[in-house]
């Protein structure tokens, strides 16, 4: 019988060693040793998760905030280090959307059988 987790084990040692996820943990650790770099990344993921916040509890967001939002894109935009981080994360999403949809496959073809 086949162990499950020793499976998910095994793919979450392979996810590290993927090109995907060492290019991402290159491009963060360019973005920490830079000080600007790390100050703009920051103040993105602060004002991400405020917006988050305001939107799962309901809250009104206010034209202060999406010009704050608009405007943190703009710089990190401009950032090359972050740039890259960003784009490698994307790359590494994309490969866990592939690997999410592999697994998901034996419940589809489940439900597809059972349709029939």
């Amino acid at each position: 019988m086949v162990n499950v987790y020793d499976q998910a084990n095994a793919l979450e040692s392979a996810l590290r060693q993927s090109d995907e996820f060492k290019a991402l943990e290159s491009y963060y650790k360019a973005v920490n040793e830079n000080e600007e770099s790390k100050k703009l990344f920051d103040e993105f993921r602060e004002v991400q998760m405020e917006l988050q916040v305001k939107q799962m509890q309901g809250e009104e967001i206010l034209d202060a905030d999406v010009e704050r939002a608009q405007q943190t894109a703009q710089a990190i935009e401009a950032d090359e280090n972050i740039k890259s981080l960003m784009e490698s994360e994307q790359k590494l999403s994309q490969l866990i959307q592939d690997l999410n949809r592999v697994i998901m496959k034996p419940i589809e073809d489940l439900y597809k059988v059972n349709e029939q």
